[in-house]
């Protein structure tokens, strides 16, 4: 799991009602174009400069309808936090109604799909137009602790005038991104929010633990479904002849015959039947089976992975949202989704050509060069999914593989989600 960064919105001592009358100094002055009395939480001032080049309304932010009802149910079916809902109830509804808050829940694009906890609060939100349905992203009501955890995929908490949009500012929210364990992807994020004057700095630690425990329940869910994949999978992996091995949708292996040391090979994003090169593995042939993929090793794969090295690798951070690894090999063309921690690693490995230690990029991710056992495990990681690829000691590309990289225009688009000035583009 990842290591969370939390960095409460009210300084140790402070005294809320009066740090609330200096952020609403800081963001009157901020955006008059005056010399504010100190700066904003560096995540905020991000934000607003966001919101500022946006051109969103500071006073109502942007007009957005919200859902209908059918469209919302049909979000909750297809955002895969459904499974997930019972922990994050259990954690934080009895607490919402006590503390004079509610719990929300929304998707990958910022839309609420539920709402649970005090009614009164409920009724306020209503007012607001914080119901389900509504977009909750930055581009539609500016800084806020959800919107703005989508952007940095890390834990939020936002009070009073550090909302871009100056309804907001008699709230206080706290949120945590949710992610599916199965490939890294954002799946939405859940929240505490509820009057400014209930600020507590323990509200984003209880919020960024819960979304762990729900996280955790979505692994062992995925545990529970590859374990019905490998059983459902052994009669027919038996009666393979060669090296096979049988996926689920997202390339974890469920069951192996003649293979060792792989836990989940690189699916293409287009994945179908039939003659495929995957640089684990190189040529193979993939079969449908209930819930996976069966996986046939064919005789050029199997003499010593002669046809998994790569010729050309294209590495493409432009939409941090959507980070893709494009590779050129002699057998084919392959492409697949990254991991935000993927895309860092590859990014810093296409930059520093000549290669990084670990703990070089231990720094570059964390600014902590002690967490080298971290860096290890997700380069192993990367390396049993792409094969030679990557070369070790130092980490880098293999010599001989013609690296692109392509990258944002704006350096502060690049890798929102991290605090490291390396990954920043800082």
């Amino acid at each position: 799991m990842r290591q969370q960064h939390l960095e409460a919105a009210v300084p140790v001592g402070a005294d809320p009602r009066r740090y609330a009358r200096v952020l609403a100094k800081v963001h009157e002055a901020t955006l008059s174009g005056a010399r504010p009395p100190t700066a904003p939480r560096p995540v905020i001032g991000e934000s607003w400069r966001r919101m500022r080049r946006l051109g969103l309304d500071p006073e109502r932010g942007a007009d957005s309808e919200p859902l209908p009802a059918g469209d919302v149910e049909a979000r909750r079916r297809e955002s895969g936090l459904a499974e997930a809902l019972p922990i994050l109830r259990r954690g934080l509804t009895s607490v919402a109604e006590e503390a004079a808050h509610i719990m929300v829940v929304v998707d990958a694009d910022g839309r609420v799909l539920w709402r649970d906890g005090s009614a009164a609060v409920r009724l306020r939100a209503d007012r607001l137009g914080f119901t389900e349905g509504a977009s909750w992203q930055e581009n539609s009501v500016g800084t806020n602790a959800i919107g703005t955890a989508l952007v940095a995929r890390r834990p939020m908490q936002v009070y009073s005038a550090e909302h871009y949009v100056r309804t907001h500012h008699e709230w206080t929210c706290a949120a945590a991104p949710l992610h599916d364990p199965r490939d890294g992807r954002l799946l939405g994020v859940v929240d505490l929010s509820g009057p400014a004057a209930t600020v507590h700095p323990s509200t984003l630690a209880l919020v960024a633990a819960v979304a762990g425990l729900a996280e955790a329940q979505l692994r062992n869910a995925h545990l529970a479904d590859l374990e019905r994949l490998r059983a459902r999978a052994l009669p027919t992996l038996s009666s393979v002849s060669g090296k096979a091995m049988v996926v689920d949708q997202h390339g974890w292996v469920a069951a192996v015959s003649g293979l060792a040391g792989l836990d989940r090979v690189a699916l293409p994003s287009d994945c179908r039947a039939g003659r495929v090169w995957l640089p684990a593995i190189g040529t193979c042939l993939l079969e449908p089976v209930p819930g996976g993929w069966l996986l046939r090793l064919t005789a050029a794969a199997d003499r010593n992975g002669a046809d998994s090295l790569a010729t050309s690798v294209v590495v493409d951070v432009r939409d941090p949202r959507a980070c893709t690894l494009t590779v050129t090999g002699p057998a084919g063309h392959w492409s697949q989704p990254l991991s935000p921690r993927h895309a860092e690693l590859l990014y810093l490995l296409a930059k520093h050509r000549e290669g990084r230690s670990a703990a070089q990029l231990a720094t570059d991710l964390f600014g902590d060069s002690g967490r080298t056992g971290t860096v290890r495990a997700e380069v192993s990681r990367l390396r049993r999914q792409l094969g030679a690829i990557l070369a070790r000691t130092p980490y880098r590309f293999a010599d001989g593989t013609d690296v692109s990289l392509c990258e944002p225009d704006a350096p502060d688009l690049l890798f929102p989600h991290s605090t490291a000035p390396a990954i920043r583009g800082g």
